[in-house]
């Protein structure tokens, strides 16, 4: 079987897709990677051909930053990939809207992969689960609309979705996560599984890991890892970061690569550093601040580090809702929303991307002592390591793959097929 990934180029995105893909590829089959031309190191690493989006007119059409305005260019670039390549399944990242209608344009399956939480509305219930941001119905129904928009664009309006009225889930959509951190009692959707992490990154250089530890050691300070995500028009934590950690008992490493506008201030103890991977910097950690995105989290939880979480837009209110729910993350009051702070380069679509309507209190109390008060918690790092644990013990990539075998096999087998010579002949 012909597989070609094409999920968001980000490595929050990129990199579990790859590991589905390196398994998929060590059962035989044939993989390859649609991405943009500044992951091809990280690709070629991962050992897999890839295919650059730039060359398919797909400039910014895998960037979680435009993801919102380039569903167009998205699924044209596919659609030329996919025929290029012969593929003959599609994998895909969440809200790949243009990837989806490549894979109902070309008449061939399409597995998508998710976050660590389901994004949208359960089959049942939920009812009673707070909106932490917007709820559930709110954030389905505009996704569906712009889908509904790209389609329409596409020139793909007139003709039923292969996916009836769901489209969003693809032929499956796989969870990162642990069925603990749905809401309790709630359904989800049939074609939406949990198969783990997906756990892979780029292969660290050892002297770049001595260096930052180097750099800790001279301090000693405990230190806490810091991944921020995107601002969605919130608080900048860099007024937060600062006082916590200046003068205090802690030091961080903070990844800036997220970070629109890093503002360390002098005499803080804190550490920036760009890297393509986590892995080490957790390791070094003794608990992980951020704001709520699946990749961090993940990562915490794989090495059992307890989570101080400040959500601002995307998943960040409801993943970290839900690990607040499990007991394995304490969450820190709301940054103060100045001018400064926000994103220039936010999404012109509102949908999930903007959940803004946070109405947690933002009375600020003590960083020093809020971190050092979930840092001596003891029940909230055993939780951590129970649900990492978890987590860890399963074959992620093994499961995805079975999935993507599955549905493969499925889709060959229903009837009738569309003829193919009419799929592909429809409006670029």
């Amino acid at each position: 079987m012909k597989i070609l990934l094409c999920p968001l180029s980000d490595g929050g995105y990129l990199y579990p897709a790859i590991a589905a893909g390196r398994e998929l590829r060590r059962r035989g089959h044939h993989v390859g990677v649609l991405a943009r031309s500044t992951a091809a190191p990280v690709v070629a690493e991962a050992g897999l051909p890839m295919a650059t989006a730039e060359d398919f007119g797909g400039r910014r059409a895998f960037s979680a930053t435009w993801w919102g305005q380039t569903g167009l260019a998205q699924y044209r670039a596919t659609l030329r990939a996919a025929e290029d390549t012969g593929a003959d399944l599609l994998v895909t990242s969440v809200l790949c809207n243009g990837a989806l209608l490549a894979a109902e344009t070309l008449d061939i399956p399409v597995v998508v992969v998710g976050l660590s939480v389901h994004l949208w509305n359960y089959r049942t219930g939920g009812d009673d689960e707070p909106p932490l941001g917007r709820t559930r119905a709110s954030r389905t129904l505009d996704s569906r609309q712009i889908h509904a928009a790209v389609r329409e664009e596409a020139g793909l309006a007139g003709r039923a979705s292969r996916w009836g009225d769901s489209p969003l889930l693809g032929d499956a959509l796989l969870l990162r996560g642990d069925p603990a951190l749905e809401y309790p009692g709630a359904e989800l959707p049939e074609r939406v599984r949990h198969v783990g992490p997906l756990a892979w990154e780029p292969t660290p250089d050892p002297a770049e890991v001595a260096a930052v530890r180097d750099h800790l050691a001279r301090s000693g300070k405990p230190v806490v890892y810091v991944h921020l995500g995107r601002f969605f028009g919130g608080g900048s934590l860099w007024p937060w970061l600062n006082e916590a950690f200046t003068g205090g008992r802690f030091q961080a490493v903070v990844e800036q690569g997220r970070s629109t506008d890093p503002r360390p201030a002098p005499g803080a103890d804190i550490l920036l550093v760009r890297k393509p991977w986590m892995g080490p910097l957790v390791d070094l950690a003794g608990m992980v601040l951020a704001n709520g995105t699946s990749a961090p989290v993940l990562a915490a939880l794989l090495r059992g580090r307890p989570l101080a979480l400040s959500p601002n837009g995307s998943e960040q209110p409801l993943l970290t809702g839900a690990c607040v729910r499990a007991g394995v993350a304490v969450r820190l009051p709301k940054p103060t929303n100045h001018p400064s702070t926000l994103n220039p380069t936010r999404t012109a679509h509102r949908t999930d991307t903007a959940d803004t309507t946070d109405t947690t209190d933002t009375t600020d109390p003590d960083p020093s002592a809020l971190l050092e008060s979930a840092w001596r918690d003891d029940g909230l790092r055993s939780r951590a390591r129970a649900l990492g644990g978890r987590l860890a013990a399963l074959d992620s990539a093994a499961r995805a793959a079975d999935i993507v075998e599955r549905v493969a096999r499925t889709s060959a087998a229903a009837t009738p097929k569309e003829d193919h010579e009419y799929a592909i002949s429809r409006p670029r």
